[in-house]
């Protein structure tokens, strides 16, 4: 796990640091804007990075995308742990963009939302899945990884939802209004897949088609019940299809 966990590093270092001076020099401008994006930067150098270092593999049979996570257990929670601690830390640092997300109401209501959110959108995958051969989707998932992978499901999409639909849309619907920010966040969030689908893996256009209606009942989730629901949906969308359950 060690040798893994520096040999991504160094693969991510130089950039985050890049884009870390970035982040610092804009911290005066009063607009967020721009330090919201240098964020979703990060998450994507961050995510796409993780192809390369074989920490995950992203395909897909025919139309249906598919992906399947290191079997490391250990590797997984110490990276949910780092991407829940980096999150928390960005929120308590920069008041300005915090303001932004709309968290929604903690209660049984907001989960409920979320939970379906996900099943939505991780149905037309499975379903279209259903008469592929495991082999020829990314193959089992040994059921001890299962808590680290729930784990790490949780953390990451959790910041990836503050980025897009807490920050992102938060922002825009500043100047846009509630619907149209919303798509906005939706198509953003599925353009900053394209290297994933089309460069970093051969995954294409079914890759992007599926973040785009991932990203719609996202921010569907997060006018109606907040971002907590949003995360929820995300969490178990990528569950789901990375777990090899259904």
């Amino acid at each position: 796990m060690l040798s893994d966990l520096l040999s991504y590093s160094a693969r991510v270092l130089p950039g985050l640091l890049l884009i870390a001076a970035c982040y610092l020099l804009l911290r005066p401008v009063r607009d967020p804007l721009p330090r919201i994006v240098l964020l979703i930067l990060g998450f994507v150098l961050i995510r796409d990075a993780m192809t390369p270092a074989g920490l995950w593999r992203v395909g897909s049979a025919g139309a249906v995308p598919w992906l399947r996570f290191t079997p490391d257990a250990a590797l997984l929670t110490v990276f949910a742990a780092t991407t829940l601690a980096a999150t928390v830390l960005i929120l308590r640092a920069d008041r300005g963009l915090a303001a932004l997300v709309r968290w929604g109401r903690p209660d049984l209501a907001t989960f409920a939302w979320g939970v379906g959110g996900g099943l939505l959108a991780a149905a037309p995958v499975l379903a279209l899945s259903a008469a592929t051969p495991l082999d020829e989707r990314g193959g089992a998932v040994a059921s001890a990884v299962l808590p680290a992978l729930a784990f790490f499901a949780a953390a990451g999409n959790l910041a990836e939802e503050v980025l897009f639909r807490g920050f992102l849309q938060g922002r825009l619907e500043q100047d846009v209004g509630p619907r149209r920010a919303a798509v906005l966040s939706a198509v953003a969030f599925a353009a900053c897949h394209a290297f994933l689908a089309s460069t970093v893996t051969d995954a294409g256009w079914p890759l992007l088609l599926f973040t785009l209606h991932e990203g719609l009942i996202c921010a569907f989730l997060r006018n109606r019940r907040g971002v907590a629901a949003a995360a929820t949906a995300h969490a178990l969308a990528i569950f789901l299809l990375g777990s090899a359950l259904l």
